[in-house]
This record gives structure tokens, C-alpha cells and sequence, in this order.
């Protein structure tokens, strides 16, 4: 799963054990001085390097069946940071409380591991073939079956590395080893003949050796007697740190020549292509934010973040579409009859419009539980054209990440008839629930906004009032855009829409554009979700403190921005800014 550490700043990624001493020993080498690193052994594992008594102590760091982490012999805990937190109250068994994080030095980003570095591009080439998708499907099947099929394609991932050769023969290995330079460490892996064994093929002093790697009924491999681990590449990439009953280490591989040429490089460089376009420049909307929103999913620590027993959107109902099943779909007008809702006397919400209740609306084949905004008594023409225009924009929508309208029903007031977001709007959720929300379940949240307004440019929609209080949570983990009153669809050859007249506008959250020229586009949308980005990081702070609207026009124009919210990654307060450029 994408990595439940990569946030944290005292995190070095896949270094070795030396390497990790020499950070102690430059930051002090006081006592509780400690650092989380990749543990080589274990798939999803860690490795937490504490001081004491000017010593090292290495404590590995166990990823369990059920999403959990834990030290051997020690509690279990949702994720690394909240382990590196309770040992930091309590030594629990190791040689001392956690006092002081060794942090990465300014500008040293966590080292990425080899299956780090291919990961993303086999996550999208097994869901794209597995399922055949393409586009806006693809890239919603990939958030919802990364956690399942990570595992899977990591215990194969040995098979898209350089030095796999396959099932080829000793004497085939040899002769691969034997040409060219004969330097000691010169290596290859190959596959036996025996079901689930595998053989290290390694030159030392001009001869060649071979080890068996075995795979216990755990399903670990190991060399005799040796370090069990989850995948084969952990056990190469660890043979080149330590030999471990080899007669030299690991150190340089020899390809197969079987392999498709410029295959792995392409695989390698896939990551860091997507952050590269980060840093350049935003040149257009939603739809050139493909880069970026996979590296949304990538820092936040992903859909799963070490949770695998939760519930992800594509496993529940409310991800469908209302009208999935074709027999539904016969019945979709924009009309519905009164007679099949039945509406609460509750109210969810009040606004200028009216209010809003729960309901439930009776389908062909099941009932619903719905939203219904009604127009309240003495709202005038004018209300219920805006009303209407509202309904028959968001009718055209159907996207997972866009609350979708079930339709209109003219009876005892005009009713928006919507699907059921019971979380509430993400400012209030957020702003009621910091301390349960961790930092990886904003970036979720706000990537599935990304794709519900990545969606709504391609259908050439401009939403013009994207903020925290109008994107609504079905649940802690699914969010969805809603209020679609001021959008506008544009003609096939506009780019922008040129507003008439100016209203009360939520001049926070928009373009600068938009405040002086009336224009409003993708781009400018693009603008209001680096501000949407900033109230949820800030879990629910206003933006702009105090400032008025004049005000905040100043202070764009003296190019200055708002500060980053305290717990919000730098990875992500550097997408805000790039959504805040000028021009």
C-alpha cells in the first residue's frame, strides 16, 4: 500500500542499518534519539533505530494480517506514526521512551525502495488489463483495488527487476555470468524446475556459485538457514547489504537480455515523472492534474493507509450510480412522483433557498435514502428558475465523487430530490473531529475531489463555488462535490464563461480573474480547490482570517499567499500554491 510513513519527518525510507546509525550519530547521539526507516524483510514493514546509552537498538516493525503494526511482543497500532507516539509516552520493552526525532536533513526526501520505485506503474497495468478500463474508470478502479492487489503484484514484482533470468538452466546462468567483466558480486536470480525454489547464481575469484532460495509454508523465501523474507527482491536488496552466509555480497547485476529493452527503465522513472510535472507548472485545469492527483494518492498514505478491513467506496452501494442496474434506468425523467417520495419532517439544513430534509424515494426495484432541498414558501419565479437551472446541470452528471440529482418533484414546493450525504460538509466534519482524522484521510478526501472536478471539466462544466462546505461526506472516507448553483456549462468551443452580473460571491475562494474580469473557467476552479485544500488541511479554518474581500485582493496582488496550515504536508501545501498562480 502507498506508505503510512512518507509524511513523517523523522522517516529515511529504504536506507541501510549503517546509514541510519550515521544520522544518529550527526544528530547527537542523545538518549531516546530514534528514526523510522523501510524494513528490508518484511512487505509494508518498518525498522525504528533508537539511541541508548550511546548505543544502536534496532527494533523491526511488523505490518500484521489485519493492517495493524506492531514490535514483536509489543502492542498493535493503526499506523507508524501512532506507534512512534505511544512509545514516545511509554519504553513499553525497548530500551527507552522515544524523546527526540532524528529529522531528515532540509531538502534529503525519504529513499525510495525498489518496489517504491515500480509500484504505481504494475498497480495500473494490472487493473487496466485485469478489467479492461481506460480513462475516468481506470482511474477510479485503481483507488479502490490498489490495497487488494499491492500484495499480489509485490510477490511478483521480482519478475519485472534486471537480474530475473527466469526458468533457465546452471549452465545457462553461467554462461550469462561469464561473459563480459568478471567483478566479485557479479550476480543473477533463476528459477528451478522444483515448484517454489529459486537459485542465486554469484561470481567470487572468476567462479561462479549457486545458492538455493527456498519458500517455507509461510511463504517466506530464505537462503539455508538464513533471513526470512515476505518477496524476493527484499532478499537481493538485503543480500547487498549483508551477505548473510554468501561468500560476498551482492553487487553488481547482470541483465537478462530477454527482457524487453528500455521495459524496467520506463517502470523506474514512472514516479518521478509525475513528481517533475508537479514542480513545472499548472498549465491547465483538472485534466492536467493526472500527475498530480497520483501523487496525492501516493503521499497521503493512500485509500488504505494500514486500514485493510475498512470499507472503500467502490465496496459499498453508495458508490453506484442510483440508475446502475438498466431496468432503473427505463424510469430516469426529471420529473419524479410524488407518490414514490416520503419525506421526513427532520431538517438536515437551512439555507436562503429553503431547507433541506431527509427522505427516501421508492425506485423499480429498492428505495433510497435521499436528500430533498425545498424551495421555502414565498420564493419567488426567480428562485425557482435558479432552481431549475441548478437541477437540469446536475442532471447531467454522473460521477461517483459529484452528488448526484434523482430529480425534481413539483408538489407542495419545488424539491431537489439528491442522493443521501450524511457526513455533512467536510469544513464542519473536519472541524468537529480533528483528533480522529489523521493527515492521510484529508489528502483521500481531497483526492476524490480532484476527480469530481477533474470530471466536471471534461463534461465542460465550471462549478464557480467549490468550497469546504459544499463538498459533503457519505462517511469518513467518501466525499462527494455538491451545490452546483452557480455552475455554468460552456459551449463546446468556450474555455471560459463571462458572468453578467456579480452578486454575493464567495470572493475568498475565487481567481483573481473572476473578482476583477467576471471570468470563470477550469483554471479558476482550479484556484478555489487549492483554497478548499487549505480549509481541510487546516481541518475547518476559515480562510483569510478577518480579511474583507478588498482586502484579500491586496494581499493576492503583493503576491502573497495564505501561510500552510500546521499539520499539513509541505508536499501538499506546495500543490496549493500552484493552484494559486497568478496567471
Amino acid at each position: 500500500m502507498p506508505n503510512p510513513a512518507a509524511h513523517l519527518p523523522f522517516y529515511f525510507g529504504s536506507i541501510s542499518r549503517s546509514d541510519a546509525e550515521e544520522h544518529l550519530k550527526l544528530a547527537g547521539m542523545s538518549d531516546g534519539l530514534f528514526l523510522l526507516r523501510q524494513c528490508l524483510r518484511n512487505l509494508g514493514g518498518y525498522v525504528l533505530s533508537v539511541v541508548h546509552n550511546i548505543q544502536f537498538h534496532h527494533y523491526p516493525i511488523e505490518r500484521q494480517m489485519n493492517g495493524t503494526f506492531a514490535i514483536s511482543g509489543g502492542k498493535a497500532h493503526c499506523g507508524p506514526e501512532e506507534l512512534c507516539e505511544f512509545y514516545s509516552k511509554d519504553a513499553d520493552g525497548l530500551c527507552c521512551a522515544l524523546k527526540k526525532p532524528c529529522n531528515r536533513p532540509n531538502g534529503l526526501e525519504p529513499q525510495l525502495g525498489i518496489f517504491d520505485n515500480i509500484r504505481e506503474n504494475m498497480v495500473r497495468e494490472y487493473v487496466r488489463q485485469t478489467w479492461n478500463l481506460e480513462g475516468e474508470n481506470l482511474e477510479v478502479a485503481i483507488i479502490s483495488q490498489t490495497p487488494q492487489v499491492e500484495k499480489l503484484l509485490a510477490t511478483t514484482a521480482h519478475e519485472k527487476m534486471p537480474w530475473y533470468h527466469g526458468p533457465i538452466s546452471r549452465e545457462q546462468a553461467e554462461t550469462r555470468l561469464y561473459s563480459g567483466a568478471l567483478p566479485d558480486g557479479k550476480f543473477l536470480l533463476r528459477q528451478k524446475k522444483e515448484q517454489g525454489t529459486y537459485a542465486l547464481s554469484l561470481v567470487y575469484g572468476k567462479t561462479v556459485y549457486h545458492y538455493r532460495i527456498g519458500q517455507a509454508k509461510s511463504g517466506k523465501f530464505s537462503l539455508e538457514e538464513g533471513t526470512k523474507f515476505d518477496t524476493l527482491w527484499q532478499l537481493v536488496e538485503y543480500l547487498k547489504l549483508k551477505p548473510d552466509g554468501l561468500i560476498c555480497y551482492l553487487k553488481e547485476s547482470t541483465p537478462n537480455p530477454e527482457m524487453q529493452s528500455g521495459k524496467i527503465l520506463t517502470s523506474l522513472l514512472y514516479l518521478r515523472k509525475g513528481l517533475a510535472s508537479l514542480v513545472i507548472s499548472f498549465p491547465g485545469g483538472f485534466s492536467n492534474m493526472k500527475p498530480t492527483i497520483n501523487l496525492l494518492y501516493f503521499l497521503g498514505g493512500g485509500i488504505g493507509a494500514g486500514k485493510k478491513t475498512r470499507i472503500l467506496p467502490m465496496d459499498t452501494s453508495c458508490y453506484e450510480s442510483p440508475y446502475s442496474d438498466p431496468e432503473e434506468l427505463k424510469d430516469r425523467k426529471l420529473f419524479l412522483k410524488r407518490s414514490s417520495l416520503m419525506i421526513d419532517e427532520v431538517d438536515l439544513g437551512e439555507g436562503n433557498f429553503g431547507c433541506v430534509r431527509k427522505g427516501v424515494y421508492k425506485m423499480r426495484k429498492k428505495q433510497i435514502d435521499v436528500a430533498i432541498k425545498m424551495l421555502k414558501d414565498g420564493n419567488g419565479v426567480v428562485q425557482q428558475d435558479e432552481m431549475m437551472k441548478e437541477a437540469q446541470i446536475m442532471h447531467q452528471l454522473d460521477n461517483p465523487y459529484i452528488v448526484r440529482l434523482i430529480g425534481v418533484c413539483h408538489a407542495e414546493a419545488l424539491m431537489l430530490v439528491m442522493e443521501m450525504a450524511s457526513g455533512g460538509p467536510l469544513h464542519k466534519f473536519l472541524s468537529s473531529k480533528k483528533d480522529e482524522v489523521p493527515v492521510n484521510n484529508v489528502v483521500e478526501l481531497m483526492h476524490q475531489v480532484s476527480i469530481g472536478m477533474k470530471y466536471l471539466e471534461e463534461k465542460n462544466f465550471v462549478h464557480r463555488d467549490l468550497a469546504a462546505r459544499n463538498v459533503l461526506l457519505v462517511n469518513q472516507h467518501y466525499a462527494k462535490i455538491s451545490d452546483f448553483g452557480l455552475s455554468k456549462a460552456l459551449a463546446a468551443d468556450d474555455s471560459y464563461y463571462m458572468a453578467k452580473t456579480t452578486g454575493k460571491w464567495p470572493l475568498k475562494w475565487y481567481a483573481p480573474e473572476c473578482i476583477l474580469f467576471r471570468k470563470f473557467s477550469s483554471k479558476s476552479d482550479v484556484w478555489s480547490y487549492g483554497v478548499t485544500m487549505w480549509e481541510a488541511f487546516s481541518y475547518g479554518q476559515k480562510p483569510y482570517k478577518r480579511m474583507k474581500g478588498p482586502e484579500v485582493m491586496a494581499f493576492l496582488e503583493e503576491g502573497k499567499r495564505m501561510e500552510c496550515p500546521s499539520s499539513c504536508p509541505e508536499e501538499m501545501y506546495k500543490l496549493m500554491n500552484l493552484c494559486w498562480t497568478y496567471k
